[in-house]
């Protein structure tokens, strides 16, 4: 029996610093919608892009964060399987902890350029995206909780990681995963047939596919993420899908939209 998802569009900005996520949100939870036959529970309300410092982004968000929280155990209580769209990386301090809380024995991919675990204390950007992971793992108390164990935590396809951030995520236990490492039959090797939660931020992708704020080259193909995803498929209790950067000058938007439902079709065959 095929998974019914139900779907979550973060739409109240959470530490954007451009204004192109939350359309790219708004876009790909619209076509994803369309593709499931479902109707999106639209989160929050779009406000002005800023570059503040985490400080002034955590509580300008709490309010989006409380309720993408509480969108998810909706849709948990429903019995269906999480398909969270969301701007930022940020976005999941209001639904890691829920996950930690409601399935406990998951492993949570975290498909992603980088390790977003630098803390309050490591941070050289201040930017609140790039400490999420460390909050819900409990390196740092971001107010929305916590709960997550870093041993059960895969950093899929990282390679801009700061060296600080780098020690933390050794000290903590996360496996991290080079773009080369990065393979399904790797992945479905440390995952060992648990139940898995996936978060899938697009700037894991080498740059030219689906466009995020933050490139960094030498990422997967949107194939390599679509081949993971079939590996395991039949494990998967939730997806986060974050970052994708609407109105690039270089990829359509809609080129980008397509790309994003063919990846997410992988969990469907």
């Amino acid at each position: 029996m095929a998974q019914e998802f139900g779907i979550v569009v973060s739409q109240g900005r959470v530490a954007d610093r451009t204004d192109g996520a939350l359309r790219g949100a708004h876009a790909a939870g619209a076509a994803l919608g369309e593709y499931l036959g479902r109707t999106p529970a639209v989160v929050g309300t779009p406000s002005p892009s800023a570059v503040d410092d985490w400080r002034d982004a955590l509580p300008a968000a709490r309010p989006t964060l409380e309720a993408l929280r509480n969108a998810l155990r909706d849709v948990l209580d429903a019995g269906d399987t999480p398909l969270l769209v969301t701007n930022t990386c940020a976005a999941s301090l209001g639904t890691l902890p829920t996950v930690a809380e409601r399935h406990p024995d998951a492993v949570v991919l975290w498909i992603d350029a980088h390790g977003d675990f630098n803390t309050p204390e490591t941070t050289g950007s201040g930017y609140l995206g790039g400490m999420v992971l460390a909050a819900a793992c409990g390196l740092w108390d971001s107010g929305h909780g916590a709960g997550l164990d870093p041993e059960q935590v895969i950093v899929v396809g990282g390679r801009d990681i700061d060296p600080a951030e780098a020690e933390l995520l050794s000290r903590a236990g996360v496996q991290v995963l080079s773009p080369a490492e990065s393979t399904p039959k790797r992945v479905a090797e440390l995952v060992t047939g648990r139940e898995v939660w996936i978060h899938v931020d697009w700037d894991v992708l080498e740059p030219g596919y689906i466009p995020a704020a933050y490139r960094v080259a030498g990422g997967l193909r949107p194939h390599q993420i679509a081949d993971i995803f079939a590996a395991l498929r039949d494990q998967v209790r939730g997806v986060e899908f974050a970052e994708f950067e609407y109105g690039d000058a270089e990829v359509p938007a809609n080129v980008s939209v397509e790309l994003i439902l063919e990846t997410f079709q992988a969990l469907r065959r």
